[in-house]
């Protein structure tokens, strides 16, 4: 049994983390002979946090890890790819679609929405973030705001949003990257007086550890980053001010102020800006004199995108319950304007955007009666895969 109050690979495996209806339906099945119909089920979206325009996918790896040796075939969005909810026409855009008999996977609807729900709502924020931020440096500081054992998908997802840096220790290591910070409150309390632990952090980390002067714990902001340039010298990299709010402190004239300061006596340090951070107010932080921006609820407590998943056609029949369209469907976008077009399966192919562009079929086949058909791709590769997308976002494409 856990220790702590956490599902196991097991118990997911085992459907334990399910809604218990689908266990009941299952039941009714086995009773009255049914469920082993060939359906075609996709998961769809209708709208988006805060009436964005576009989100970003992620959680295909933990799907296909459940769905491993089952008796179904999975097509879907490549992992990393920036979506709308529909299409030009209004049409739903399937993200991610299965089919095979309905009893095999039914049991792990709620995993499966679980894998992809709140990870792309993490990604999608972080994107939107490092949007804003531009050649700024993002960094994910917000583990501490959620369930440690999602820690790792969190600084995951985050990262593959285009986060420049994640924290946990455990994320990075499963995204093959060093975990980044810089140093705690109690650092300063503990030591008893910021230069003495300005002073202790320079001298025990390594060098590669960037020197990161957290200036204001005791003092104002700009007499701490004053004595974090007498205690690291020229080893300073910067001076992060965190969460001045909390204090009727205005952050982006603190801001100023630091960065006067600080060139008038020729101290060559960044500003790090934390503290409900988010790309709302990035654009004038970033203005103002800000080089690098933690940041952390608003990323990693990102609302969820409400994916379901919904039946569209069974023994090759269209069907689908109100609100939804029936039929399988091919996803097609226009690699220039991100415009998509969902068509039938079997009806129009390779149609042309109304840009003149050809538009390209997205929907990719991952697994064959439960085989793996792709092999995964590295966290490093996405994260390009969706920077290289945001160029292609313009500010007319955030609302529907």
């Amino acid at each position: 049994m856990n220790k702590f109050n956490i599902a196991s690979e097991e118990d997911i495996k085992n459907g334990k983390t399910t809604d218990v209806y689908f266990e009941n339906t299952l039941k009714i099945f086995e009773e009255k002979g049914v469920g082993g119909e060939y359906v075609v089920a996709e998961f769809t979206t209708t709208s988006l946090p805060e009436d964005g325009g576009w989100g970003v996918f992620v959680g295909l790896e933990d799907v296909i890890t459940l769905l491993e040796g089952k008796p179904v075939d999975l097509y879907s969005l490549p992992e990393g790819t920036i979506f709308r909810p529909r299409d030009d026409k209004g049409v739903l855009t399937p993200v991610m679609m299965i089919q095979g008999p309905y009893k095999e996977f039914c049991i792990y609807e709620t995993p499966l929405l679980g894998f992809m729900c709140h990870p792309s709502g993490v990604a999608t924020k972080a994107a939107r973030v490092k949007k804003a931020a531009g050649d700024a440096t993002v960094m994910s500081f917000g583990i501490r705001r959620m369930h440690p054992a999602i820690a790792p998908s969190i600084d995951r997802s985050a990262y593959i949003g285009g986060c420049d840096n994640i924290s946990c220790i455990a994320g990075a290591e499963a995204v093959g990257v060093e975990p980044t910070g810089t140093m705690p409150h109690a650092l300063t309390i503990m030591f008893g007086s910021p230069e003495d632990a300005f002073r202790a952090f320079d001298e025990v980390l390594s060098e590669d550890v960037p020197r990161i002067a957290l200036v204001d714990t005791y003092h104002d902001e700009t007499l701490e980053t004053f004595m974090a340039s007498k205690a690291m010298g020229e080893n300073l990299y910067g001076v992060r001010l965190d969460t001045p709010s909390s204090r009727r402190g205005d952050l982006i004239k603190i801001v100023q102020e630091v960065r006067w300061e600080m060139d008038v006596r020729g101290i060559d340090a960044k500003i790090i800006a934390s503290g409900g951070i988010n790309e709302y107010s990035i654009p004038a932080l970033k203005e103002a004199g800000v080089s690098s921006f933690g940041v952390g609820t608003s990323v990693s407590n990102a609302r969820t995108i409400n994916f379901a998943m919904d039946i569209v056609e069974k023994e090759g029949v269209p069907v689908a319950k109100r609100g939804k369209f029936s039929g399988k469907k091919m996803v097609y976008r226009c690699p220039e304007c991100l415009t998509f077009k969902n068509v039938h399966w079997e009806q129009e192919k390779d149609p042309v955007c109304g840009c003149g562009t050809d538009m390209n079929p997205m929907l990719e086949h991952y697994l064959k009666n439960g085989v793996r058909t792709k092999k995964g791709v590295e966290a490093s590769n996405l994260r390009d895969r969706v920077l290289d997308q945001l160029k292609k976002v313009e500010a007319g494409w955030n609302k529907e």
